[in-house]
């Protein structure tokens, strides 16, 4: 697929996705959507990435739905999400519960870290909570915005936003679409870390290769799926399956290696296998 909307790079295991409408702060269009769902899909099909980056170009990160767009909505009487018919479907048959748009993030295999270098809006709010890490910069404005638009909360964020931040507070953010900072949602527990735009990057990037470094490919993917798949069942049924896990994973080259790295005090040569 050409990408008209989004800038790729592979780079020491780590793909970043780009979002790239820097003119128009990274709003997000129907084409923005299928390019990302097509770029996610071959990020985590691809044996050379371990983790995904996602940030925007400029000063942006992602101020929501594009305007033109919505002015779009209302002369043709309705939603139109601009996409086509047929989507790629990332992380596909992990879970039914992962099977929609943007809840496909949890069947990912590979860890998704949001870098946030600008506002953050609507749909772009929503990008950045499905993704398993948050950093951010100072001072930038963040808003659930649909309840101005006459929307409801978009995309599973009355589902997500609780059980990142807590009902009150996602009351709070949801039911007024007020504006907050970055700051405050550093203080609420949404950004786990803030950063100076200068050194965002570089941060995130250092974050994220200590990661895929320190953790085998295979905990990093069981992992993630216990965590969004025990956000669905009770406490025993995540105990059974953490036990046939490790009786699993005990049985392949990377626990041997784990082992092996840990006595010697050397850096793990991780298979993934």
């Amino acid at each position: 697929m050409e990408l008209k909307t989004l800038i790729y790079d592979v780079a020491n295991g780590i793909a970043t996705i780009t979002l790239n409408r820097p003119h128009r702060m990274n709003a997000w269009t129907g084409r923005m959507h299928t390019e990302y769902r097509y770029q996610l899909q071959q990020a985590d099909e691809d044996p050379a990435v371990r983790a995904i980056i996602v940030t925007g170009s400029g000063k942006g990160f992602c101020v929501g739905a594009d305007s033109a767009a919505l002015e779009g909505h209302v002369e043709k009487g309705g939603y139109d999400p601009g996409t086509p018919e047929k989507l790629a479907e990332p992380g596909k048959g992990v879970s039914e519960n992962f099977d929609a748009s943007f809840a496909y993030h949890f069947g990912l295999s590979k860890p998704v870290v949001a870098a946030m270098n600008g506002p953050a809006a609507g749909v772009g709010l929503v990008l950045g909570c499905f993704a398993d890490i948050r950093f951010g910069v100072p001072g930038v404005k963040f808003t659930t915005a649909h309840g101005k638009l006459n929307f409801p909360a978009e995309y599973g964020l009355s589902w997500l936003l609780p059980r990142l931040i807590g009902l009150p507070r996602a009351n709070d953010l949801l039911l007024t679409s007020r504006i907050f900072l970055s700051d405050e949602a550093y203080e609420l527990g949404l950004l786990n870390r803030l950063v100076e735009p200068e050194e965002l990057m570089e941060v995130t990037r250092d974050y994220v290769q200590q990661m895929i470094t320190t953790v085998s490919p295979g905990s990093l993917r069981e992992t993630r799926w216990q965590i969004y798949k025990d956000l669905h069942r009770n406490v025993a049924s995540s105990v059974k399956e953490s036990e046939a896990l490790i009786d699993r994973m005990s049985r392949q080259k990377d626990f041997n290696e784990g082992v092996s790295a840990f006595m010697e005090k050397r850096k793990p040569n991780w298979t993934g296998e």
